[in-house]
């Protein structure tokens, strides 16, 4: 199983963050891609992909909740960053895999939407022109965060000073708990969906939703240390427990769980263009 989206780096983990890794290895797991979520995040997602090479993977990126009085600040520094961090000469622990995690948020507060949207706009620009997929959050922001994808989608190379070649817009809806409609929003634009603990909760539609969503367009995560599945809802994440987001899906697509995972996992090797190792 490959998790493609846990924050390793948070201090949920740091009690026993090498001997948790440890254990998600030696259990099967293959790989674990790191999200960014500010500029504060970069030193501890580095220290650990350097400390487990090859098998954490780094993202960097201005979340939607972080969007405050200095963003600009913040995408600044985070830009500099990601140029210092892309390229096949780098080493794989020091190379990002991703531009994420990015979006929208309108949860607690709309009080930054205007700024949310020119960071995501610009994140957007960054990852066309340095040919790197997105990780999206979109928390009641559906309709504008469609809507900004996809104008971004769009956009030709003539939209931007830096560069003449701009790749096409491709990436992941992370935590997808959207209906069927906004599902095929997302696949007509080639997104993959992000799967993780919800689907196994009990008050959730989610497994309706993407009852029609080819699995070849699934991704595993846990979003850890948050949204552990049922049975162990409450408690810290960790990649291992996918394993009860992965039964569920054998039920829904009526296949093995074996074929889950390799389906899954190619998905996110192909997206995130992770190494054989």
């Amino acid at each position: 199983m490959i998790d493609s989206h846990c924050h390793i780096d948070e201090e949920a983990y740091a009690p026993d963050r090498d001997e948790m890794l440890q254990r998600q290895k030696d259990g099967g797991i293959e790989a674990i891609v790191i999200p960014g979520v500010d500029q504060h995040s970069i030193e501890g997602i580095f220290a650990v992909c350097r400390r487990w090479r090859g098998f954490c993977f780094p993202t960097l990126g201005l979340h939607p909740q972080e969007v405050a009085d200095d963003w600009q600040e913040q995408l600044s520094v985070l830009h500099q960053a990601i140029l210092a961090h892309v390229g096949q000469d780098k080493d794989i622990s020091e190379r990002i895999v991703a531009i994420g995690e990015i979006g929208l948020d309108y949860h607690y507060t709309r009080d930054y939407a205007a700024a949310q949207h020119e960071v995501l706009r610009t994140q957007l620009r960054w990852a066309r022109e340095l040919d790197l997929p997105v990780i999206i959050h979109s928390r009641d922001a559906t309709a504008d965060c469609l809507s900004i994808v996809r104008q971004a989608a769009e956009q030709t190379s003539d939209i931007t000073h830096h560069t003449s070649n701009i790749s096409p817009l491709r990436g992941v809806i992370h935590c997808f708990s959207g209906s069927a409609e906004v599902a095929q929003q997302w696949l007509k634009m080639g997104f993959y969906l992000g799967i993780g603990g919800v689907l196994t909760f009990k008050n959730s539609h989610l497994a309706e939703h993407i009852a029609s969503v080819p699995l070849d367009r699934i991704l595993l995560e846990t979003d850890g240390p948050y949204l552990a599945p049922t049975p162990h809802r409450g408690e810290r994440n960790e990649p291992l427990l996918m394993q009860y987001v992965v039964a569920r899906l054998a039920e829904i697509y009526d296949c093995t769980q074996e074929e889950v995972v390799r389906i899954t996992s190619a998905n996110s090797r192909q997206l995130f263009r992770l190494p054989q190792l």
